[in-house]
């Protein structure tokens, strides 16, 4: 297996490992799980990895002790994935020498957006540029970016995946059910409202910005980004 975009994945929670795997997957990377620290330490030392998923509770050994382990004889990127959301645990992290931290419960699609920032630091991943720009509008699914009249904007994840998701197919109208499929994926249980309330958000940040587009609702089938 070559390093390249390969990720080892070390978590106690095999739930975790498999829904993190199956989205590593679905994006064009391999993957390897491991369930207790010491596993990890002995995975990077024997394989061909370019980064870690590593989580701070594990039995054997802990994940801050398997980062001591690992920085011992390795560079690779780190990414801590924990429970904890203490100020402490993250400084403690980066310290030793992580080069990120995400807190449970998070966002799968945000951790892929994380590994690649990262890897792209490292020079250890190749994608293409994911930006799309229309008039007084900037999005970026692969940095996670949106500017609203060249003036950055804060937006949470999902939403930012929808408004892209329906910018990539400019005119063509999607129900409810489709945009839970595509955006949020098939481990998803909620119900369609979910999408009402996105697209309420997202009309709050984006609306009058253009008269060359808008989100526009598409009464009794669904919603459509019109370009005009």
């Amino acid at each position: 297996m070559n390093g390249f975009n390969n990720v080892l994945i070390a978590d106690d929670d095999k739930n975790i490992c498999e829904l993190i795997r199956l989205y590593l997957e679905k994006d064009g990377f391999n993957s390897v799980c491991v369930y207790d620290g010491q596993a990890a330490v002995d995975a990077v030392t024997t394989g061909d990895f370019s980064i870690v998923i590593l989580d701070i509770m594990m039995p054997k050994l802990g994940g801050m002790d398997a980062l001591k382990q690992i920085r011992k004889s390795s560079d690779i990127p780190v990414i801590m994935l924990t429970a904890k959301g203490e100020v402490i645990d993250k400084i403690l992290g980066l310290e030793i020498g992580a080069d990120d931290y995400i807190v449970k419960p998070f966002e799968p699609k945000e951790l892929i957006a994380r590994i690649k920032a990262v890897l792209r630091r490292y020079g250890g991943v190749a994608e293409k540029d994911e930006a799309m720009v229309f008039e007084n509008l900037y999005i970026n699914k692969s940095t996670y970016e949106m500017k609203v009249n060249n003036v950055d904007v804060d937006i949470p994840p999902k939403e930012l995946e929808l408004l892209c998701f329906m910018c990539s197919h400019p005119n063509k109208v999607y129900t409810r059910d489709q945009l839970l499929n595509e955006v949020w994926g098939y481990d998803y249980y909620g119900d369609s409202r979910t999408v009402d309330v996105h697209v309420k958000r997202l009309r709050e940040k984006i609306d009058g910005v253009s008269d060359k587009w808008n989100l526009k609702t598409v009464w009794g089938v669904g919603y459509k980004f019109e370009v005009k």
